[in-house]
């Protein structure tokens, strides 16, 4: 049999029906044309409200007598909710059902005048969106605690790091002002153990005094990285770069470095420069210092150190080479941690492990550059980058010290001035040692009233720093005044800021710090003793 034709209408009525919308359909005169099963569930009409053409007020007015339009006159609700529904080509609204659920109409006006109406139950999507506002209501809330509390953790985290600067400030007064009266006394033991360590050649108290000095370098090298360390963490180092002939700087590194290599027979080599750089000539100095320091302590016996300065475009690297025990990559932010040592390092030389961690330090202060490249067993190269100085002339200071090629007697009459008796006493006997005429004072006062100048001109004069009634550097400004302007003089100091020693350079006043090195003081003394034409006579 051939299949019946299915009605159109019918089918699209049954489509309709399984829509999860309520839908309704009105003609131009507002009449029903059409709903579907959900629309006549949801707004739960009586039978008779929901045959074809019953008017949309009549509707209206059943649902506002029932009361799912809210409180007040039924007609008067029905009529609003009819405008609202048909003033706007479309509109979107919602209100509370039957049953207490949310339902959301949409409208739209048809183009012959006529109106259709969806709708669905959306309880649950409004019950969600009221849940998360209550969610973001107590987040902000939240928020606002944490942010309070954070506020309130910052402040007292702002007070106390005020504490701890205040703290870390007077830390470096007090080690500023401690730092003389702490070296004051490894001074005189250590010009003590030289004047030991000289006599003593040859006999059997030689050993002995030469394990005393080396005790008090250890003492002395600690404490000094600790001043340092003080120092540049506290910010208390201020860089003032100015022009310096690179060649001063490593003329000081081989005279203070000279003899320390020579009695491990290793060789020390300072490439001769012409060039000029912009640098802090005091910070610097220290970078290079402890390079060297530790390319020599930690390079076997007949080993080679190398210092010498290259140009790199518009910079100038600096490099300080051995062929000591080197280390692995893996190794090389160990080399820089504060008491930090290899274990073969450890084997070689005594100390803390404070030296590079002070050069890092400084190169940071300085905003320069240190690049490393070691292998374990066959050396390293640290290499300092800085900049070139552009058409200045080269920082005043002291004249370049000669090394120790002035050995054995020397006939100068040297005046010290220190307001430490065991001092003095100690450097009498080692400049007498040395062939020097020595004379001594506590203090100007006591040179004037003691009359220790009359009959008797001082070929230079080694003035401490900080004196009872004046400082070292006014004191010898009246000597100079008293004797004779062109008196060599150095200052000998504990006192390591830039300050101190740029005032003593731009008066054309050597610096020799405390506790004294006696090769460094020898050097020295020949550079004075030069200045004042008379020069050191050699041992015959």
């Amino acid at each position: 049999m051939a299949a019946q034709p299915t009605d159109p209408h019918a089918s699209l009525r049954l489509a309709i029906d399984h829509i999860p919308q309520g839908i309704a359909v009105f003609d131009a005169g507002l009449r029903l044309v059409l709903s579907n099963r959900r629309y006549n569930d949801l707004l739960a009409l009586p039978p008779d409200l929901t045959r074809l053409g019953t008017a949309l007020f009549d509707i209206a007015l059943f649902l506002g007598d029932r009361g799912d339009l809210g409180p007040g006159d039924p007609a008067r609700l029905a009529i609003e909710r009819i405008t609202v529904l048909t003033s706007e080509p479309t509109t979107v609204t919602q209100r509370l059902g039957n049953a207490g659920q949310t339902l959301e109409f949409h409208s739209s006006r048809l183009p012959d005048g006529g109106l259709v109406i969806s709708f669905s139950d959306v309880t649950a999507r409004v019950r969600a969106e009221r849940e998360l506002e209550r969610v973001n209501q107590t987040l902000e809330g939240r928020v606002e605690e944490r942010t309070a509390a954070l506020t309130r953790v910052n402040a007292e985290l702002e007070v106390a790091r005020a504490k701890a600067d205040a703290a870390n400030h007077d830390k470096t007064r007090f080690l500023a002002a401690a730092s003389h009266d702490l070296l004051q006394p490894l001074n005189a033991a250590r010009l003590y153990t030289s004047t030991l360590i000289e006599q003593a050649k040859s006999t059997a108290f030689a050993e002995l005094a030469n394990s005393i000095e080396a005790s008090l370098t250890a003492v002395e090298d600690i404490m000094s990285a600790l001043l340092d360390i003080s120092r540049i963490d506290s910010g208390a180092l201020r860089p003032a770069p100015a022009p310096v002939a690179a060649q001063d700087l490593l003329k000081k590194i081989e005279v203070e470095f000279a003899p320390m290599a020579r009695e491990r027979s290793i060789s020390l080599r300072i490439v001769p420069t012409g060039a000029t750089v912009l640098a802090d000539r005091t910070l610097v100095g220290r970078i290079v210092q402890n390079l060297v320091s530790n390319a020599i302590k930690y390079t076997p016996v007949g080993g080679k150190v190398l210092v010498g300065v290259r140009r790199r475009g518009n910079r100038l690297r600096l490099d300080v080479v051995d062929t000591g025990i080197g280390f692995n990559r893996d190794q090389h932010r160990l080399v820089f941690a504060e008491f930090s040592r290899l274990d073969r390092g450890a084997r070689m030389a005594q100390g803390l492990g404070l030296g590079l961690s002070i050069v890092q330090r400084l190169v940071a202060a300085l905003n320069l550059t240190l690049e490393l490249d070691s292998r374990e067993g066959h050396g390293s190269r640290f290499s300092l980058y800085l900049p070139v100085a552009k058409a200045a002339r080269p920082a005043g200071g002291a004249p370049p010290l000669p090394g120790e090629a002035a050995v054995g007697a020397m006939d100068l009459k040297v005046l010290c001035v220190d307001n430490e008796r065991a001092i003095l006493e100690a450097m009498e006997g080692l400049l007498t040692h040395w062939g020097c005429d020595v004379r001594t004072a506590l203090s100007l006062r006591q040179i004037d009233r003691e009359r220790l100048l009359e009959g008797w001109y001082p070929d230079l004069v080694l003035m401490d720093y900080h004196l009872e009634q004046t400082s070292g550097l006014d004191a010898i400004e009246w000597l100079r005044h008293n004797l004779g302007g062109h008196l060599p003089a150095a200052l000998v100091t504990a006192d390591r800021s830039p300050a101190v020693r740029t005032l003593a350079e731009e008066r054309g006043i050597a610096v020799v710090t405390k506790p004294v090195k006696p090769a460094a003081l020898r050097a020295a003394i020949s550079g004075l003793a030069n200045q004042s034409g008379r020069g050191a006579k050699r041992a015959t």
